[in-house]
């Protein structure tokens, strides 16, 4: 997020999480009606969407202060992006998390050898796994666009078997649900995961999904809400 690479940050900054609201609010092809929006907790800011209201910019000073402007860079005309509700604005409480984790998207999103599509199928993994509505929006779109099989999001957004699916988006799916629901990984599967996408791109899979695992928890641990859903995520029954 600082020097040359603000200009990729303004754009995909999770999601360009000042993009995520931006993302929800726009039309999508394809996608239910936007309901009304719910009332809010009492507890839930209604600027941030969540418990934890923004932080105001203003008394910013110092560390926390540069933080700030390399998130959130000048535009051409010289006018900051406002804050948005997502991620990188929530983690501005803490600044060098906030900074540590955006680096880590960054890397994910655009340089993983495992590519685009790849990157958000399992972002999808890990924010179903956790029942995240307000990620789950910000995604399954992106995941569309990027060439994501439908087949595939909906066996991730549904909890399908994946018998059918493109063979690596399969072993992907496989891969998660085996590390979030068995807490063990075989010795058969992760020879697969490995020969299909090799080390580097096993440990890149394993690290998107484990990414998303922390911004769902983030999410859920504020009570990050999505007033203008694109998307529903079906509770599902878990063991």
């Amino acid at each position: 997020m600082r020097g040359g690479i603000t200009g990729v940050l303004v754009a995909l900054s999770f999601v360009s999480l000042a993009a995520v609201a931006a993302a929800q609010q726009a039309p999508v092809p394809g996608a239910a009606p936007a309901a009304a929006p719910a009332a809010l907790p009492a507890d839930v800011d209604s600027t941030s969407l969540s418990r934890l209201p923004f932080v105001d910019p203003s008394t910013l000073s110092g560390e926390a202060l540069r933080v700030y402007e390399s998130l959130y860079p000048k535009d051409k005309d010289g006018n900051r992006r406002r804050l948005f509700p997502g991620m990188t604005s929530l983690s501005l409480v803490s600044p060098g998390f906030a900074e540590a984790i955006d680096s880590l998207h960054l890397y994910l999103s655009q340089k993983s050898v495992i590519g685009q599509a790849m990157f958000q199928l399992c972002s999808l993994i890990a924010i179903r796994e956790f029942d995240d509505p307000f990620n789950w929006n910000a995604h399954e779109g992106q995941a569309a666009r990027a060439g994501v099989d439908q087949r595939t999001i909906d066996a991730i957004k549904f909890d399908r078997p994946v018998d059918g699916l493109p063979e690596k988006d399969a072993l992907a799916i496989r891969f998660g649900r085996a590390i979030f629901r068995e807490h063990e990984v075989s010795s058969e599967l992760y020879a697969r995961v490995v020969k299909a996408f090799g080390r580097q791109g096993m440990m890149e899979l394993d690290a998107t999904m484990g990414t998303y695992a922390l911004v769902s928890m983030v999410a859920i641990g504020v009570d990050e809400h999505v007033q203008n859903p694109r998307y529903v995520l079906p509770v599902l029954p878990r063991k």
